[in-house]
Order: structure tokens, then C-alpha cells, then sequence
């Protein structure tokens, strides 16, 4: 075979150099390439396009900076001080400052600015403008004017107000107003008057003294309800006087006369509900609520009385006075919804109405005789098994009642009725002892609502509410929030004015706001 002849040097480079040629030129013709390439070109305009101010300022600052400041000079030269589009002259030399904050330039155009803010203002006074003279005064005084030559405009625009809303005439309305009586009692009151003048004029000497003998007058009449006794009228007119002036000579004197009356109030209302007054403890205690929404003592106080209303309800229901019962349930529930002592009183009268319906008058001496014998062995197994309040229907306390209903006098009825009671009492003793609380709590709803009148009650509940203090107490101390506040809840409703029960509430907030 015979070999093929090299060749020469200068063919080898052109063909290298048409085959770079191909191999450069093959992606051009294909459409894959311009499929892609077109879009992303596009998308690189757009940028450039969007983007070409802020490539501007980062690139080429100066340049940026000095059209701000030419725009700046343009726009001061109009009197554009401020536009909401950003064309003002406070806006172009605030963009160049922002872009750099040692710039003089910048800083001698905003204070040009709020040179010529000063002029337009004193101008508009001329004009009498006032509120393009506001206007104006408030873009100089935001660009840091000398302080004086603000203070000169603003008088001035001041005593052109004053000139304006004719304060001659709102003084001797003032004083008509006093004289008639009419001291706080709306928009052409003698003290509203003398605010408008004030507002206008802080220097009048007149207005000064005709709002000080106003609030004087205002004051006496404050004093006058409180011995009166009428606090609801005294309350709003002292907040109106301190909103007038705080520092009045004759306010602190009429505060303190106030806050004794209402401390007086409350020591009435309580001695009220002590006596078992409920309506007239009522009155106070609803007085003393609007007036002291937070007080926590007042608060105790409706918890109480709600609880009075409940017990009274329980008496009426006892002795089938439904009417009167579900009186005293309404009173107690505007008072306190949530008392344990509503709820139970609630259960009372229901059973109370269930043991009437159940009554059967027309039962004849035998089947009167099954139903009692019925009913007492009802008794004695939920005895047994200290069901003295639920189940619903078969507690000893439902049957007892049925029992009463049919044979009130029965010597077996009223001995049941002399065991269930202490039973419940002891039931409550017992788990009190053994700190089991909600049984406690369990028990005590039952010898409530057997015996609503016991005397000892008002002890077994304190007794409960100051162990759930106590266990409350000692569970906070081990962190143990939730139970915390659950035992406030529960010493609260038994009895509000438990002496441990601020300090322990006060315990749990504090745990409450602790940071984690």
C-alpha cells in the first residue's frame, strides 16, 4: 500500500481554521439557541430599563447628586417648598443629603427652604390666609427655622385667630354663662367658652381668672352633691374640673371629701349586707361599682350579695314561693352569673319545683304509704353510698324531698332529715381534712343545699376558700401556675374577702408576668 502524502504546513492551519469556523457557527443555526437567547435578552432590557436609577446612584453618585441639587434650586426658585410627588424643593435637597450627608450644598438648600417656608407663612398672614399661613409655619418649623423667628410668626398668626373667632364676644358669653349657672354643660358653657379663648389667647388675664372662678363654682357644686350624698352627680363634674386645671387651689380639698364619702359608702354597704339589708346593700354597692369599676373590694362585695340573693331564693323555694324565688335568682344573677352560691340556689328551686309536681294528693292511704316506704329506702342506699346531691333523680336529697312533699311530718321523714344533713356536714369535715379539696367542695354543695340556713355555712366556706389558698400557695412555689390560678378562682368564689386572698392573688400575677 503505498502511504499517503503529508501535507504541507499551510493546508493543515486552513483546514484547523474552517473547522473552528463550523464548530463556532453550529450553535447559531441552531433554534434551540435563539429560543433561549431571545427571552433572556429581553428580560436583561427590562432590568437595565427598571433598574437604571438606582445603577445610576450606586454607580455614578455625583452626577445623581448634583441633578437632586439642581432640581433642589429649580424648585425653590418657583416657591415648590414641599410637594406630596417628591418635586419639591424639600424633597430633591433631602434626596441629596440622604445620598450624602456631608454634602453643604444639601444642607444650605433645606435651610434656604425653611427661610422661604417663613416668608410664604408671613406673607399668608398678610393675605390672611391662616391656613395656608399653618401650612407653611409647620414646614418651617419641621426644617429647624431659628426658633424665635417661629415664635414671632406663630403669635402672629395667633392674634389673627384671636381677631377672627372675635374673643370680646366669647368672654362676655363666659360670663353670662357662669351667672346662669351653666358651668360645664356643653359647647356654650361658661368653661368650654373660656377653653376656646384660652386656646387662642394663653395670656388673657381675664380669661384666666373667669375660667379659675368657673372651675371655683364648679368645684362648690361638687361639694354640695357630696353632702348631699349624691356621688353619681359629683363624680363626673370633679373629673371635669381636674381635666380643666389639675392644679386648681380648691381641687385636692374636694378630692378628699370625695374620696371620704365613698369610703363611707362602701362601710354602709357592707353593714347593710351584713344585716341582711340586700336592696338597700344593693343601691350602694351598684353606686360604688360604676363609680370604681377595678376596686377589688367592691367586686367582694357583689360576689356577697349575690350570694345573699341565692340564699334567698333557696329560703322562698323551700316554702314553694316560686315567684319570689326566681326574684331573688334574677337579682343575684345581674349580680355575680358565675357564683358557686347562684348555681346551687338554681339546683334548690328546681327541686323544689320537681318535688311540688311530684306531689300526688289524690294517692290513697295505701299507696301513699308504698310510695314514702318507696322513697325512705331511696333514702337510706344513697346514704350508703353518699349520694347526697347527684346523681340527679337518685340522690338522697331528691328522695328526701319527695318524702317531705308526701308526709312532711312523718317521724321517719324528719329523722331522715336529721341524719343527711350532719352527713353532709361530716362528708365536708372529712375531706377537708384529708385535703381532698374538690370532694370538700362536692360536700359542701350538698349541706348547702340541704340546709341553706345552717348557721355554720359561712364558716365551712371560709375554712374551704383559705385551703385552697393554702394547697394554692404551696403548688405556686413548686411552679405549678395552672392549679395556682385555678385555686384563686375557687377561693374567690367561696369567700371574696378571705384576709390571705389579695396577698395570694397578687402572688400569681406576679408569677403570670414573670419572663420565661
Amino acid at each position: 500500500m503505498n502511504n499517503p502524502r503529508p501535507l504541507k504546513p499551510q493546508r493543515r492551519s486552513r483546514l484547523r481554521g474552517q473547522r473552528l469556523r463550523v464548530g463556532l457557527l453550529r450553535p447559531l443555526r441552531s433554534r434551540r439557541f435563539w429560543r433561549w437567547l431571545l427571552p433572556a435578552a429581553a428580560i436583561l432590557v427590562a432590568m437595565l430599563v427598571l433598574l437604571r436609577g438606582p445603577l445610576a446612584d450606586r454607580l455614578w453618585p455625583e452626577t445623581r447628586i448634583q441633578q437632586l441639587l439642581a432640581q433642589g434650586e429649580h424648585a425653590l426658585a418657583q416657591g415648590r417648598l414641599s410637594a406630596a410627588d417628591g418635586s419639591g424643593a424639600r424633597e430633591a435637597f433631602g434626596a441629596a443629603l440622604a445620598l450624602d450627608s456631608d454634602r453643604g450644598e444639601a444642607r444650605d438648600g433645606l435651610a434656604r427652604t425653611g427661610a422661604a417656608a417663613l416668608a410664604q407663612a408671613r406673607a399668608a398672614l398678610q393675605a390672611g390666609d391662616l391656613q395656608r399661613a399653618h401650612q407653611t409655619l409647620d414646614l418651617a418649623q419641621a426644617l429647624q427655622v431659628p426658633r424665635a423667628a417661629a415664635q414671632e410668626v406663630a403669635e402672629q398668626l395667633r392674634r389673627h385667630e384671636a381677631a377672627q373667632a372675635g374673643l370680646e364676644g366669647l368672654l362676655k358669653r363666659a360670663a353670662q354663662a357662669r351667672a346662669e349657672g351653666r358651668l360645664d354643660d356643653g359647647a356654650d358653657s361658661a368653661l368650654a367658652l373660656y377653653q376656646r379663648v384660652l386656646a387662642l389667647a394663653p395670656t388673657r388675664t381675664d380669661a384666666l381668672e373667669g375660667r379659675e372662678d368657673a372651675l371655683s363654682d364648679l368645684l362648690q357644686s361638687v361639694r354640695n352633691a357630696i353632702a348631699r350624698g349624691d356621688l353619681a352627680e359629683a363624680a363626673p363634674r370633679l373629673a371635669a374640673a381636674r381635666g380643666y386645671d389639675p392644679g386648681h387651689v380648691d381641687l385636692p380639698a374636694t378630692e378628699a371629701a370625695f374620696n371620704e364619702a365613698l369610703q363611707a359608702r362602701r362601710q354602709r354597704a357592707d353593714a347593710r349586707l351584713r344585716r341582711g339589708q340586700l336592696e338597700r346593700a344593693a343601691e350602694d354597692y351598684r353606686l360604688l361599682a360604676g363609680l370604681l369599676p377595678q376596686d377589688e373590694r367592691i367586686q367582694r362585695g357583689l360576689e356577697q350579695l349575690a350570694a345573699g340573693y341565692a340564699a334567698q331564693a333557696a329560703r322562698l323555694a323551700a316554702d314553694y314561693d316560686f315567684v319570689g324565688a326566681e326574684a331573688a335568682l334574677a337579682q343575684a344573677r345581674a349580680l355575680a352569673p358565675q357564683s358557686p352560691a347562684l348555681r346551687n340556689a338554681q339546683q334548690a328551686v328546681t327541686r323544689a319545683q320537681q318535688a311540688q309536681a311530684s306531689r300526688a294528693p289524690t294517692l290513697s292511704a295505701a299507696e301513699r304509704t308504698r310510695r314514702l316506704r318507696s322513697l325512705l329506702a331511696r333514702i337510706e342506699t344513697a346514704e350508703a353510698k353518699q349520694q347526697w346531691i347527684t346523681p340527679p333523680g337518685a340522690s338522697a336529697y331528691d328522695a328526701l324531698r319527695e318524702a317531705q312533699a308526701l308526709a312532711p311530718r312523718d317521724p321517719r321523714v324528719l329523722r331522715a332529715v336529721a341524719r343527711v344533713v350532719p352527713a353532709t356536714r361530716q362528708c365536708f369535715a372529712d375531706a377537708l381534712v384529708g385535703n381532698r379539696l374538690r370532694a370538700a367542695q362536692a360536700c359542701l354543695d350538698a349541706w348547702q343545699t340541704l340546709a341553706p340556713h345552717d348557721a355554720e355555712l359561712a364558716d365551712a366556706r371560709t375554712g374551704l376558700a383559705q385551703r385552697w389558698i393554702a394547697v394554692g400557695s404551696e403548688r405556686l412555689g413548686a411552679g405549678d401556675e395552672a392549679f395556682a390560678r385555678q385555686a384563686l378562682e375557687q377561693a374567690r368564689r367561696l369567700d371574696a374577702s378571705a384576709p390571705e386572698l389579695a396577698d395570694f392573688a397578687a402572688r400569681v400575677r406576679a408569677a403570670g408576668t414573670r419572663p420565661r
